[in-house]
């Protein structure tokens, strides 16, 4: 039992910086901008973070920068995109791109150089609880921080007039303008948010989860948080769900890898992100109208169960995303 709430815990601390980037680029996508360059922002993010936080000695100058960062990209994410009018896809892409080789060359000079790093914080008394203590109040700040941010997040976008806006900027943009809401400037304020905190969530690898830069410190990453968007729905409890899911199998895996010692050591690194990709295919699957069809042919006994379950994983991305907005 120990054990399990061990696991349980390097599970919650190893999705934390998973949290910051699904529930940034969910602020994103929910106001209807696609931001693909998670992977190199949070690459950028962590070797940025990481230096500063070196340099001045303090991790909270550290995660500054990082959110900094990642703001900036989503900054030129929305000049070139909803301004200019280019492609929202293209312009991301390119920018992750652009951040991996950024990150590689600018952090040439502190690759394996020993750092700062964010202090253990265990809650006084709580942690001394059996099991419970364990698994949630044996952490750092960062990890606290990231339990309250989904609720936070799901709270602002389905119990707020802010999250109302923002929700009908991904779904009709057109009838939030005609309601007086700038457009434009709403997605510009959600987008450099959310980039914020996708640039948190790159301090938050080199700073606690995996302490350090090295080259290709976080590669993949970013996909992963976008695939776990998708996989989520654009729904905050369903998307962190995704979060503990990866990091569960990625703990699945280390632990595998120790009492399996014959099977090669990459299946163990690659397995969680095949899975996640198998689950991500499922979702797509079920979420097609094809599905609606073959539903419709099963017999009634297993209609009603199956349909069910599909509507529980079936997904819908909001109207508008990646639809540049022009005043009338």
């Amino acid at each position: 039992m120990n054990q399990l709430a061990i696991d349980l815990g390097a599970v919650l601390a190893a999705a934390a910086p998973l949290i910051f980037a699904t529930m940034g680029a969910l602020l994103s996508e929910r106001s209807g901008v696609i931001n693909l360059s998670l992977d190199g922002t949070i690459m950028l993010g962590a070797m940025g973070g990481f230096t500063v936080a070196l340099v001045t000695n303090s991790v909270p100058l550290g995660f500054g920068g990082a959110a900094l960062i990642g703001a900036a990209i989503a900054l030129i994410l929305c000049i070139l995109s909803l301004t200019l009018g280019q492609s929202q896809t293209a312009v991301g892409f390119v920018l992750a791109l652009l951040g991996i080789e950024l990150s590689s060359f600018l952090g040439a000079p502190v690759v394996r150089v020993p750092g700062p790093s964010v202090p253990f914080l265990p809650i006084p008394l709580l942690a001394d609880l059996p099991i419970v203590g364990v698994v949630f109040f044996r952490h750092n700040l960062l990890i606290y921080l990231s339990f309250l941010l989904v609720p936070f997040i799901w709270w602002m976008l389905f119990h707020t007039r802010m999250g109302l806006t923002v929700r009908a900027l991904g779904e009709r943009p057109a009838a939030a303008f005609a309601r007086g809401v700038p457009v434009t400037r709403m997605r510009y304020l959600m987008c450099i948010l959310g980039g914020a905190l996708v640039g948190i969530a790159g301090a938050a690898y080199s700073l606690d989860l995996r302490q350090g830069w090295s080259y290709r410190h976080t590669f993949g990453m970013g996909w992963i948080a976008l695939a776990i968007v998708i996989f989520g729905g654009w729904r905050p409890w369903r998307v962190a769900f995704g979060c503990y899911l990866f990091a569960a199998l990625e703990i699945v895996a280390l632990r595998s890898q120790r009492t399996m010692a014959g099977v090669p050591t990459q299946v163990f690194q690659v397995a969680p992100f095949v899975l996640m990709i198998l689950v991500l295919a499922l979702v797509n699957l079920v979420s097609s109208p094809q599905a609606l069809r073959r539903i419709a042919s099963l017999p009634p006994t297993l209609r009603g169960p199956v349909a069910m379950l599909v509507s529980r994983l079936a997904v819908a991305a909001p109207a508008a995303l990646g639809q540049r907005f022009e005043r009338p």
